[in-house]
Order: structure tokens, then sequence, then C-alpha cells
């Protein structure tokens, strides 16, 4: 029996024969990949999306032989600093001590919708989407929803395509969390295995059995879970929702002077996160405003007092109040 070995060329992924390897038995993507805003693509071909699992899918750009030789890691370059014993320091004002729950503000006052702000990132974003859409709508009429021999798992992470009736029956290897790229490292969040090399984290093997998904469900408003993160200066609160390709007017971010309901519609329109958030301290609304861009949205809350929260929250315990 023949033994195969793994191809290493960008977008290709299969398995070959040594012995019969021709000039164009691999389709492979000869450029890097590209991630800008929402988008993502090859540098070596025009095509960009939105989906992650949508754009690792990507058939190749060009053809030439399979090889099974491993890149290069690349070499990572020591920051030099000036002065190493230079430090900056920035101190946060000290916090406040706890006051009377019973003087804060009532939760139950009006809340008003927050000023928004469009970058340009995300009408380009929202742009594509529409472009996108239009073409499976046009894509859709004219096709059934019969499975084509070669169509590959829509599950992320998993390398399976749909080849006859018994393809269905086969194990299927997938990532059921999301991908993160952040300060130069790559992983899935259900398994953190975290690389600096693409194309190893492509070759990352999926930490979870289930079966294939040849055809992708159109679903509307699903309610997703976000990368949630907040910091905050001496002014202000910033909240950020890691929600991509949001859209504007079906998103809704209203506050009082302590309480913070999120609404966000997200992914054009098919995956909704929301949040209500009881505040540590109170915030000017008036003077508070949100930002969305292609890849989140960014909500500023002014601090009524400039002092260091200790937390974002208010405790659910009275008890709990001043604990960091």
């Amino acid at each position: 029996m023949t033994e195969l070995v793994h191809c290493y060329n960008k977008g290709c992924g299969q398995k070959f024969d040594l012995a019969n390897n021709k000039e164009d038995s691999c389709t492979f993507h000869p450029g890097q990949p590209v991630f800008h805003d929402a988008l993502k693509g090859w540098s070596c071909c025009k095509k960009r999306s939105t989906d992650f699992t949508e754009f690792l899918n990507t058939p190749g750009c060009s053809k030439g032989c399979h090889t099974n030789v491993k890149p290069p890691e690349p070499v990572k370059e020591e920051k030099k600093l000036d002065n190493k014993d230079d430090v900056i320091e920035v101190k946060m004002p000290e916090p406040k001590k706890p006051r009377d729950p019973s003087a804060r503000p009532p939760l139950d006052e009006p809340l008003a919708p927050l000023k928004v702000n469009i970058a340009p990132t995300l009408k380009q974003a929202l742009e594509k989407h529409m472009d996108n859409l239009s073409l499976q709508t046009a894509e859709d009429k004219t096709d059934s929803k019969e499975v084509k021999v070669g169509t590959s798992c829509k599950n992320n992470g998993c390398k399976g395509c749909y080849q006859r009736e018994e393809s269905n029956s086969e194990r299927c290897l997938y990532h059921p969390g999301y991908p993160v790229f952040h300060e130069g490292m790559k992983f899935w969040t259900c398994c953190n295995r975290k690389t600096s090399e693409f194309d190893l984290f492509l070759a990352q093997e999926g930490c979870e059995t289930g079966q294939h998904l040849w055809i992708k469900p159109e679903v509307e408003g699903e309610k997703k879970s976000c990368r949630f993160d907040w910091h905050q200066t001496p002014s202000t609160v910033s909240l950020s929702v890691f929600a991509k390709v949001a859209v504007p007017e079906k998103c809704c971010i209203t506050t009082n002077r302590v309480r913070c309901i999120i609404k966000i519609v997200f992914e054009g329109g098919n995956s909704l996160f929301e949040k209500d958030l009881i505040l540590r301290e109170e915030i000017i609304p008036e003077k508070s405003v949100v930002k969305m861009m292609g890849t989140k949205v960014e909500i500023n809350l002014k601090k009524l007092e400039s002092f260091s929260w200790p937390t974002l929250e208010f405790p659910v315990n009275p008890s709990e109040n001043g604990k960091s």
C-alpha cells in the first residue's frame, strides 16, 4: 500500500503520493494570508470574505507540485530598548471609599440611547457583506440543496470533503470555538494551542468529534457570545465587544447613570449579542459615545468622578462593595 504524505502548500492540505507528483497535482495559494478589518483573503488573489471558514475553504489560485517540506518558522526579532533603566509609571487615581448604596441613582431611571459614530471600516464591511449576500441569493435560486462532490465541510478546522453518500458517516474533527489572532499568536478558543506560524495554525487537528456540515444553515438573529473586554482611564470606562460587521440600525446601546444595556446585531444581521450591566459607579450618559468599527463595537462611558473603579459592575452582594 502506497504511503501518503501531507502537502504543506498553503490552501492545499491534501495528502499525496511522492512517486506520483506532477506539475499540476497541487492547487494552492503562493501568497500570504491577509487580514484587514473584517475581511480575510490571500495576497495572491482578489477574493475576500468576512467568514473565517469560507476563507479557509477558498480554492487555490495556482497549480504546481505538492511539497512535503515544512516551511521554516519565522524568526522573532527581539525588541531593543534605548535605555533599559527607563521606567514609565502611570498611576490611576486611588479608589474612593465605598458610598452608601442607597445614595446611588435608581436602576429604573429612564434609559437613553447613546450617540453612535460609524467608522469607514464598518461601512466597507457592510457593503462587502451585501455584495456577497446578493451573490449567494442568486446562487440559491439556481442551485438546489443537494451536496456536490468536492464540497468542503463547513465546520472549523475540518479537512473533510464530500465524495459520496458514505462521506456522511465519516468522523468529523473540528474546532467548536472561534479563531483568535492576538499579538502575533494564533489559536482556537476551544483548545488554546497557540502558535505564531499561520500554516501550523491551519494544520491543527480539531479538538471535538461530530458530524460533517456540508451546507451551512441560515440563522437569523441567533444569540452568540462575543469576546468582551473593558479598561479604564481616570475619566472614562471603555467597553469593547468584538462583534464583526455590526448592523447599526439594528443595534441599541442605552444607558442611565448606573446601568448600560447592550444589544448588538452583527455578522451582517445573523447574530445577536446582549448584555445588561449594573455599573460600579455613576456615568454621564450625555457625554458617553459608541463607536462602531468593522471588527468591534467600542462603548466609551464618561465617569461622573475621576477615580479608578475597583470593578466594572456593582457587586450583587452589598457586603462585597469596596472589594476588588
